[in-house]
C-alpha cells in the first residue's frame, strides 16, 4: 500500500493509457467491417475528404494563433518579480499552452477520423438489422470518447508530474506558492484546450450549419426532393459538417471541458490544509483519479449497449449504460475518497470531512442524470413539448416558430433551479472545494457520455449515405430511427456540458477571487454594476455573431444550390453529377473566415476589463457572463432540438387532430422552416456557450496575478525537511509538503 501511495501521482497517466489502448482495439474493429459496395465507399470518400480539407485549412489558421499566443504566454512568465508580477510564473506556461492546443486538435481530430470510418459500415450494417447498426455507430462514438477522456489524463497527469519534478527540488517541501507556480502552468494547458475548443465548434458549426440549411431550402423546400438526395448539390457539404461539425467540434469541446473541470477542482485543492498520506497533495490528485476512475467504469459500461429486436428502443439501451457508468462511478468515488482524504480539512475558513467530499460527488453525479432527463423530456420525439411544436405546425411557419421558442424558453426552468440546488448543497457539503468536485464528478463519466452524443452524427451520415446510394427503404428507416435518438442524445449531451460549465466556472472564479485578491465582488459600485452588465450581454452578442455567420454561409450557399439547379439542368434527370466541391469550398471558406471574431470577443474580453478596470469589475464580469451564457445555452439548444424532432415526427408519421401528417405536407414544410432556423441554435451558438463561459474563467485566472490587488513575495524562503509527515501547518498560510516521488 505504501507503495502505492508513493508511487500513486504514475498511476493516473497510466490509466489514460488504458483509455487510448481500449479506443485503438475499439478503432480496429470498426474498420474491419464491411464497408459496403462501390457507390457507398465513393460517397463516403467524398465526405472524409471533404472533412480532412475543412480540418487542414482550419489548423493552418490556428496554427498561428497558437504560435503567437503561446510566444506571449511563455514572455509574461518570464515577469516574476517584477512589481506587477507578485506570483511566482515560467515562461514554461507558453509550452503548455501550445501543448494543451495540441492535444485539443488531436482530440478532435480522432473522432472526425473514426467518424469518417464509421458512418459507411453502419449504412452497410443497417442493410443486416437495426441491433448491428447501433452496436457499429456506437462503437464509433466510443472510439472518440475513450480517445477524448484518455488524452485529457494523460495530458493532465503527465503534465503535473513534469511540473512537480521541474518546480520543487528534491527533498524540499512544495510550499503554496510553489503549487500556484504549477497549477498556473497547467491553467496554461486547460487555456490551450478551451481556445481551440471554441475555434473548432464555431468553426465547425457555421460550415455544418451552412450547408445543413442550404440543402433544405433548395433542395426539401424549393425541389421537393429528399434530404440527402444524390442530386442535391449541398449533401455532401452538409454530411461533411455533420463531422467537422457534430465530431471534431464536439471532440475539442469536451476535450475542453473535462481538462478545464479537473483543472478547477485542482486550483482549489491546492488551498486545502490537508494532512495525508500523499504529502498533502491528495485533495489536487482527487479529481483527477475520479476522472480516471470514471473513463475505466465508461468502459465497461459500453458493453451493455445493445438491443436484441428491431423493437427495442435505442434511447433505452443507451440510458442503461449511462446509468451504470454513472452507478459504478459513484460507488467507486466513495472508496476512493475515504482511502486519499483525511478525515477533517478546511479551505478559506470552511471546515469540512471527507464524507463531506464524497457528498458533493455525489450531487454533481446526481445534477447530471437530471440534467440529461429534463434535456431528453424537452427534445424527444413523442413528449408534450416536442408534440405542441408538431400540433402548432398544422397552423403554418410562425406558429411552429413560436412553439419552438416557448418551448426553448420553458426548458430553462427546471435546469436552472436544479442548479441552482446542485450548487447550494454541494457548497453546504464543502465550500467551493465541493462546488469544483461536484463538477469533477459530473464530468468522470465524459468517455460514456461523449460516445453516446457522438453515435448520433454517425448515424446521421449513415442515413445520407444511404439516401444517396438508393438502398432499400428499410435501411433508410433503420439509420432514421437511430439519428432520431441522436437528436436527443446530442441534446442531452449539451445539457450536460453547460450544466458542468456553471459549476466549474464557479469553482475558476473561486480561484479567480483568491489569486487576484479580492474578497467580494459589491454591486453598490458602478464600475463592478457595469461589468456584471456588460458579462450578461457578451453571450448575446456571441450567439449573435454566430448565427449571422451561418445566416451568411447558408445564403451563399442557397445560391450556388439554386444556380447549380438552374444551369445544369441533367442533375433532376441523374443524367449530370452535381458539383459538391463548390459547395464544400463555401462552407469551408465561410467558418474559416467567421469563426475569428467571436472567438477573439472571448479571449480579448477579459484581458482589456482585467487591466483596464482591476479584478472586481473582471469578477462581475465573469457573473454575468456565467449566468447569461448558461440561459442562452441550454435555450438555444433544447430549443433546436426540440424543433429537428418536430421536423422528424412528420417524416416518420405523426397524428394532428385525428389525421396523419406525413413528409411534404404543408405542416411537415412548416416544421422543415423551423428545424432550419434552431440548425445554428443548437449546432452553432448554443453549443459555444459552455466553452465562451469557461474560456473567459481561464482568461481571467491567468491574468489574476498581473491585476492583482494584494501582493504576495514572489521568492519564498525555501524550507528544507527530510521527511514530510505529521507537520504542522498553521492555518494562516496554506502549505503543502512534500509529495514522495523518485526523481
Amino acid at each position: 500500500m505504501e507503495l502505492i501511495q508513493t508511487n500513486f501521482i504514475y498511476i493516473i497517466p497510466f490509466i489514460g493509457l488504458i483509455g487510448l489502448i481500449v479506443m485503438l482495439l475499439k478503432q480496429s474493429w470498426v474498420v474491419r467491417q464491411d464497408a459496403g459496395d462501390a457507390k457507398m465507399t465513393e460517397l463516403a470518400g467524398y465526405i472524409a475528404d471533404g472533412a480532412m480539407a475543412f480540418l487542414k485549412a482550419e489548423w493552418k489558421i490556428l496554427s498561428y494563433f497558437v504560435i503567437i499566443v503561446g510566444i506571449v504566454l511563455a514572455w509574461s512568465g518570464t515577469l516574476t518579480g517584477s512589481e506587477f508580477r507578485p506570483i511566482h510564473s515560467s515562461p514554461i506556461i507558453g509550452l503548455a499552452f501550445v501543448f494543451g492546443a495540441v492535444f485539443s486538435a488531436f482530440a478532435g481530430y480522432i473522432g472526425m477520423k473514426i467518424a469518417t470510418k464509421a458512418n459507411v459500415r453502419t449504412t452497410q450494417a443497417a442493410r443486416t438489422s437495426l441491433s448491428k447498426a447501433l452496436r457499429v455507430s456506437f462503437t464509433g462514438g466510443a472510439v472518440m470518447g475513450f480517445g477524448v477522456s484518455g488524452l485529457a489524463i494523460v495530458g493532465l497527469g503527465g503534465l503535473f508530474i513534469v511540473l512537480y519534478q521541474l518546480f520543487v527540488p528534491e527533498g524540499a517541501l512544495a510550499t503554496g506558492l510553489e503549487m500556484k507556480k504549477t497549477i498556473e502552468v497547467l491553467a496554461g494547458f486547460s487555456l490551450g484546450a478551451e481556445s481551440i475548443a471554441l475555434f473548432a465548434r464555431v468553426g465547425g458549426g457555421i460550415y455544418t450549419k451552412a450547408a445543413d440549411v442550404g440543402a433544405d431550402l433548395v433542395g426539401k423546400v424549393e425541389a421537393g426532393i429528399p434530404e440527402d438526395d444524390v442530386r442535391n448539390p449541398a449533401t455532401i457539404a452538409d454530411n461533411v459538417g455533420d463531422n467537422v461539425g457534430d465530431v471534431a467540434g464536439m471532440g475539442a469541446d469536451l476535450f475542453g471541458s473535462y481538462v478545464a473541470t479537473i483543472l478547477a477542482t485542482m486550483v482549489l485543492g491546492q488551498e486545502i490544509n490537508s494532512v495525508d498520506n500523499f504529502g498533502g497533495m491528495a485533495p489536487i490528485l482527487l479529481p483527477m483519479f475520479i476522472a480516471g476512475l470514471g473513463l475505466i467504469f465508461s468502459i465497461i459500461s459500453t458493453s451493455f449497449v445493445k438491443i436484441k429486436n428491431e423493437t427495442d428502443s435505442v434511447q433505452n439501451a443507451l440510458n442503461k449504460g449511462n446509468w451504470i457508468s454513472i452507478i459504478l462511478t459513484g460507488i467507486a468515488s466513495y472508496f476512493a475518497v475515504m482511502w486519499m482524504l483525511p478525515e477533517n480539512m478546511s479551505i478559506r475558513g470552511f471546515e469540512f470531512s471527507s464524507h463531506d467530499v464524497f457528498y458533493a460527488i455525489a450531487v454533481g453525479l446526481i445534477v447530471g442524470t437530471l440534467m440529461s432527463i429534463i434535456t431528453e423530456y424537452y427534445t424527444a420525439m413523442g413528449k408534450r413539448p416536442v408534440k405542441s411544436i408538431v400540433n402548432q405546425s398544422s397552423t403554418g411557419h410562425a406558429t411552429n416558430i413560436i412553439g419552438g421558442l416557448a418551448v426553448g424558453m420553458e426548458s430553462t426552468a427546471l435546469p436552472i433551479l436544479i442548479l441552482a440546488c446542485g450548487i447550494f448543497t454541494s457548497f453546504h457539503f464543502a465550500g467551493f472545494y465541493g462546488v469544483a468536485i461536484a463538477a469533477a464528478g459530473m464530468m468522470a463519466t465524459t468517455a460514456m457520455q461523449l460516445a453516446i452524443d457522438a453515435f448520433g452524427p454517425i448515424a446521421d451520415n449513415a442515413g445520407g449515405i444511404a439516401e444517396m446510394s438508393g438502398l432499400p427503404k428499410e435501411v433508410r428507416e433503420r439509420t432514421d430511427n437511430l439519428d432520431a435518438v441522436g437528436n436527443t442524445t446530442a441534446a442531452t449531451g449539451k445539457g450536460f456540458a453547460i450544466a458542468s460549465a456553471a459549476l466549474t466556472s464557479l469553482a475558476l472564479f473561486a480561484a479567480f477571487a483568491g489569486i487576484s485578491g479580492i474578497t467580494k465582488i459589491d454591486i453598490y459600485k458602478a464600475d463592478v454594476l457595469a461589468g456584471l452588465f456588460v458579462g450578461g450581454m457578451i453571450p448575446f452578442i456571441f450567439s449573435s455573431l454566430c448565427i449571422s455567420a451561418v445566416g451568411r454561409a447558408a445564403m451563399a450557399m442557397v445560391n450556388e444550390v439554386r444556380r447549380q439547379f438552374r444551369e445544369l439542368p441533367g442533375i433532376m434527370e441523374y443524367k449530370i453529377k452535381p458539383e459538391y466541391e463548390k459547395c464544400v469550398a463555401i462552407s469551408t471558406q465561410a467558418s474559416i473566415r467567421e469563426m475569428i471574431l467571436p472567438g477573439a470577443i472571448a479571449l480579448i474580453v477579459p484581458v482589456i476589463v482585467g487591466f483596464s478596470f482591476g479584478p472586481e469589475v473582471l469578477g462581475g464580469l465573469m457573473a454575468g457572463v456565467t449566468v447569461s451564457g448558461v440561459l442562452m445555452g441550454i435555450f438555444q439548444s433544447n430549443a433546436g432540438g426540440a424543433w429537428d424532432n418536430a421536423k422528424k415526427s412528420f417524416e416518420k408519421g405523426v397524428m394532428i387532430e385525428g389525421k396523419m401528417e406525413y413528409k411534404g405536407s404543408d405542416s411537415h414544410q412548416a416544421s422543415v422552416t423551423g428545424d432550419t432556423v434552431g440548425d445554428p441554435f443548437k449546432d452553432t451558438s448554443g453549443p459555444s456557450m459552455n466553452i465562451l463561459i469557461k474560456l473567459i474563467s481561464i482568461v481571467s485566472l491567468i491574468i489574476a496575478p498581473h491585476i492583482a490587488i494584494q501582493q504576495i513575495p514572489a521568492t519564498p524562503e525555501p524550507v528544507i525537511a527530510p521527511t514530510s509527515q505529521n507537520i504542522q501547518i498553521p492555518a494562516s498560510e496554506p502549505v503543502l509538503t512534500s509529495f514522495a516521488m523518485s526523481k
